[in-house]
């Protein structure tokens, strides 16, 4: 397991993991509430910010629909709005840990956070637009442009763009314009960003433009060459699949990696957990490299699409020496985290159990 360079820079408290395009992680040890603050969230960017004035965005609705509109961004925050929790996670988080160094950004446990979101139910608008009968899928697309730097790739500029199932966008996509009650920051999608709850982030579009309704499965670039992993499934070769549903995992924050505890003493461990639409149901810890695991007590109460914070009093060993922390979650679906990484999600869906190694003294 490899350990973050402690070494990086920070930009308001946050780990710089790029500057061109912007990425920031937050330090995962730095976990204290179930909502994680504007400032401390973390911020995934594939290429520069827009800049994009409230008086000039305009949002089209178009595609396989019978009545297409685009709207303002006043006329956004006319209609009936929504708030609701969701964690949104970076489908790169851990890539750190690979035991083989991957491409992409190298995020330790922080490229994940949980907010309140307000905006306007992405239904609302599709009822507007009354989609056709023939829509299977929905596209979200931002302002966000650029060049691709490795091939296969497309030439010239492309908008980053993904789509969700109709079912879904129909379900509880929002349309955000606020983030923990304040007005969303550039750096988080300003003016509206879209938010897929419980599935990773890559979804959840920022600097919104276009809602397009097809017919046909999306295939832009990412959504099949990048943010894509292998399916196996009995009898059928592999299928590349894009990706969708955060995988069930918890991630400890305190104490961190490379860290020091006392010797016969009680330490408390301190996470969260998280896995898609099903709820937290059970954490373990276990300090013996997984031959035994002790239940973690949940905190507060289950919030759909919401982490679940944890923590658990570890009796210190005597002895000086290393020693290695692991938790792992349980949710109402009756799954448990698995322990070891599936080759077949290439850099990404990085769900596996993750040791923490502590030195005792």
């Amino acid at each position: 397991m490899k350990s973050a360079d402690k070494q990086n820079d920070l930009l308001n408290g946050l780990i710089v993991r790029e500057q061109e395009p912007l990425n920031l992680e937050m330090p995962f040890s730095t976990l204290s509430g179930f909502t994680t603050p504007n400032e401390s969230f973390y911020v995934r960017c594939h290429f520069p910010i827009p800049e994009i004035a409230a008086a000039d965005w305009r949002l089209k609705v178009e595609g396989e629909v019978e009545a297409p509109f685009e709207l303002g961004y006043d006329d956004l925050l006319q209609m009936e709005a929504r708030t609701v929790p969701a964690t949104l996670e970076c489908a790169g988080n851990n890539r750190i840990f690979l035991e083989q160094k991957v491409k992409g950004v190298q995020w330790e446990l922080g490229a994940v956070g949980n907010a309140s979101w307000t905006g306007v139910p992405l239904s609302a608008l599709l009822a507007r637009a009354k989609v056709k009968p023939g829509a299977i899928e929905v596209i979200l697309e931002g302002a966000d442009e650029g060049e691709i730097a490795n091939p296969p790739r497309p030439a010239g500029k492309i908008r980053f763009a993904r789509s969700i199932p109709l079912s879904k966008a129909q379900d509880d996509v929002l349309l955000a314009y606020e983030m923990n009650g304040e007005k969303l920051s550039a750096t988080h999608g300003f003016p509206v960003r879209a938010i897929v709850p419980g599935w990773y982030a890559m979804a959840s579009i920022k600097w919104l433009g276009r809602i397009i309704a097809t017919s046909k499965p999306f295939a832009g670039y990412y959504q099949s060459i990048d943010y894509s992993y292998w399916e196996r499934t009995s009898g059928e070769l592999p299928t590349l699949r894009p990706l969708a549903e955060q995988q069930l995992k918890a991630e400890i924050a305190r104490p961190e990696n490379g860290a020091a505890v006392p010797a016969s003493a009680t330490v408390k461990v301190h996470g969260a957990a998280w896995g898609g639409a099903a709820e937290i149901a059970k954490v373990e810890i276990s300090a013996d490299d997984g031959r035994t695991w002790s239940a973690a007590q949940l905190l507060g109460e289950p919030v759909k699409d919401a982490w679940r914070l944890w923590e658990y009093d570890w009796r210190t060993p005597a002895t000086p020496g290393p020693q290695t922390l692991m938790a792992r979650a349980t949710d109402s679906r009756g799954h448990t985290q698995s322990p070891a990484r599936n080759a077949d999600h290439g850099t990404y869906m990085i769900s596996h159990v993750l040791p923490i190694r502590v030195e005792v003294r």
